[in-house]
């Protein structure tokens, strides 16, 4: 999955293939959320990725792959 970098002082990038939101965070580790729609990955970036992320946290599952 091709991540994009984004400003934020959590998150190193975001990507979006599938219903998965892949994030990687500036500690280097990566997440997978899942079933989250196209329209909530485009709304993650619009503001802070950091906080918009943590709310999709409390409503998505994910699983940490590295």
């Amino acid at each position: 999955m091709q991540r994009q970098y984004v400003s934020s002082n959590n998150v190193r990038s975001v990507g979006w293939e599938g219903n998965t939101l892949e994030v990687e965070f500036n500690n280097g580790s990566i997440y997978h959320y899942h079933n989250v729609s196209q329209t909530e990955y485009r709304s993650v970036l619009v503001g802070s990725v950091g906080s918009n992320i943590h709310r999709l946290a409390k409503i998505h599952t994910y699983t940490r792959i590295v």
